[in-house]
Order: C-alpha cells, then structure tokens, then sequence
C-alpha cells in the first residue's frame, strides 16, 4: 500500500517516546489501522510496505507483523486452494487483531513440539494451558493464534487454534521491561484452561517438522517480514551515518568527515550488504505469492534470507554507530535505539544454529 508521508513521520515522532515510556504504540496501531494497513495483501506487498515502516519505527513494524504473518498464512494456503483460514482474511478485513502465542521458554523446537498442554473440550473445543512468551501485540490483539500437544489414542499431535480476547482463562504478565523493541509491549502469557472452540481449531499435525502447508505458509510469511523488518532497520541506520558524515568535520584536517577514506570506506561497506537485502526478500516474497515450487530448498532459502537480513542489519548500524561518533552513543538518540532494536533480531526463529542446521541437512542430508 502507498504509506502517507505524513502518516510515517507522525509515526516516526512518537517512536522514541514509546521507548523511553515503555509503552505500547496506541496511536499508531490507531492510524495504521484506519490507513488500511492490518488489511490482506501479497506477501511481496508485505514486504516491501514493513521494511519502509520499519525504517521510521521499528518497534511498531515489529509488532504489526505478527498480525500480518497470520494475514500471510491465511493468504497463501487461500492461494493454493485451502480455504480453511478464509475467516482470519475476513476479520482481518474487519479490523481484528492477530497475535502469536506459540513461543515458549525452553522450547527450541519452535512448531515441531510444544510444552503447552491441549486438552479435549465440550463441543470438540480443545482447553489450552502453559505459558507462551514474547506475545507481540499483548495489550491489543483480538484473536490469538496458540498450539499446544495433546496425546490422543496414545499418539502426541499438536493443536493449533485462535483463541477470541474474551476467551475466559488466560492472562497476560506485564513483564516487558527490555533492551530493545520496547513498543511492542510482547508480553508473557499464561494460558490456563482457555478454550478455542471446534471452528477455531486450524490444524491437527504430528509432532516433529511437517510439510504441511500450514507450517509453509508460517515460515514463509514470518521468516521474510521478519527480515524486512531488519532491513529497515539497517536502511535508516545507513541514512543517518551519511547524514553524520556529511555533518561532522575533523580538526585534524579542517574537511568533512564524508572526506575521510576510512569514513568512506565503512559507509560503502555497510551499503553493498544493504543492497544485497532487497533483491534476496523480494524475490522469495515473489516466489511465494506465485506458488513458486522451490521443493526441499524452500527452507533452506526462507531461513537463510532471514538470517541475512538480521545479521547484515547488525553489521550496518555497527558501522553506522562507529560513523556518527560519539553523539550516536546517547541513550536518547535514534541512533542508539535501532542499535538496541536491532539485536532483537537474534532471538526471532530461525537462530542461527538452527538455520546452519537446516543449510546443512538440505546439502548433505540429515546428520547420523
């Protein structure tokens, strides 16, 4: 969608009083909202629209996106002709609020198990209880995506459902006190007993890695949004360390610091891994929207542009930080919070061991 200018310096305004506040970014969801911006849309679409948010403010781009993955995943299974999801598109058309509550402490094996207990409920509902952390969205969502392992018949499979905000029996820790991403207000929830009703179930998988379209569609449109997000970051980082260059003057030879070979040098370096960013995304948000049959490479390509997204993004405001000087080391600068925002991006899923484990079993098959 064309994000208004004015929307996104607004937006960009208020970024760095929801960090310093600790608080979540009402007016935003607000006027991002009424702007169409929660609506459907392709994922390249999607891609392009939160990298050019998260370069104003990225801790309302990252919060939004949870709600646009699960816009996503109801999309692309649409797509290839399961309409089981078709209602998250209708609500989400109507202005509900998706959220994900599939994190869990101690759980590396992200959807292939789960340590939040799935109950059987009255009507074929299924009673959810554990806890889930890093809950984007926690004061606002509407409809919360969860999944838990139930075992029926003696066999564990796991249960994913959306559980409505006036569901009895959950609640949410207001725990959110952290480094970086401080607007997104992600905080831990704790399900006891919540039930998701027999029409809200989405899927019944085994445990362990599946190829269900369900789980495609997940790590299709988190991994790539995800990714987006950081590029942002590392876009608006690159701008202000141009802009610093271009300030700064060095007493030592009366220029520019935009003169100094070193300077150019880092602002240079940090550009080419920025570039290589956008062709990476795009054409795999590309690939996804047109069904594309990338075969057992899909996640391979799909974690690996994530990983290079947030690592690339790292390395650019390290050298954007390095190329401002000591100004951009105040804790009140823009500056200073993308440096704090970035790193964030080590903890969305895939981390890095498990996107070389993945790279790894595509090459040379899964390990003895």
């Amino acid at each position: 969608m064309d994000l208004d200018p004015e929307l996104l310096q607004r937006i960009r305004a208020r970024a760095a009083g929801y960090d310093r506040d600790n608080a979540f970014f009402t007016e935003d969801l607000d006027e991002l909202r009424a702007a169409g911006y929660l609506a459907p849309r392709p994922l390249l679409e999607t891609v392009r629209d939160q990298r050019r948010l998260a370069a104003f403010a990225p801790a309302t781009a990252l919060g939004i996106n949870m709600h646009l993955v699960w816009v996503g995943v109801a999309r692309v299974l649409a797509e290839r002709g399961d309409h089981s999801l078709d209602w998250v598109l209708a609500d989400a058309a109507a202005g509900e609020l998706f959220a994900f509550g599939n994190s869990e402490p101690g759980n590396d094996l992200v959807l292939w198990d789960s340590l939040t207990v799935a109950e059987p409920a009255a009507d074929g509902g299924v009673a959810f209880t554990g806890t889930k952390v890093f809950t984007s969205l926690a004061p606002a969502w509407t409809r919360l995506g969860v999944f838990g392992k139930q075992t029926a018949d003696g066999e564990p499979r796991l249960v994913h459902g959306f559980l409505t905000r006036d569901t009895p029996g959950w609640r949410a820790l207001e725990d959110w006190d952290t480094l970086g991403m401080r607007a997104t207000q992600s905080q831990t929830t704790v399900l006891e007993g919540a039930v998701v009703p027999a029409e809200r179930i989405a899927r019944i998988l085994p445990v362990g890695p599946s190829a269900d379209p369900f789980v495609f569609a997940i790590f299709a449109s988190f991994l790539l949004t995800i990714g987006s997000v950081y590029a942002g970051i590392a876009d608006r980082a690159l701008e202000l360390a141009v802009a610093a260059a271009q300030r700064r003057r060095s007493l030592r030879t009366g220029e520019p610091v935009a003169q100094d070979p070193d300077i150019r040098w880092r602002i240079a370096d940090a550009a080419l891994a920025l570039d290589a960013l956008r062709p990476d995304l795009e054409k795999l948000a590309a690939d996804v929207d047109a069904a594309a049959d990338h075969g057992a490479d899909w996640f391979r390509l799909l974690t690996g542009a994530k990983h290079r997204a947030t690592e690339s993004a790292r390395s650019v405001v390290d050298q954007a930080m390095r190329v401002a000087g000591g100004s951009g080391y105040a804790a009140g600068g823009e500056l200073a919070r993308l440096q704090r925002d970035v790193l964030a991006g080590i903890y969305h899923p895939s981390d890095t061991e498990s996107v070389h484990a993945t790279v790894a079993s595509n090459l040379l098959g899964p390990p003895s």
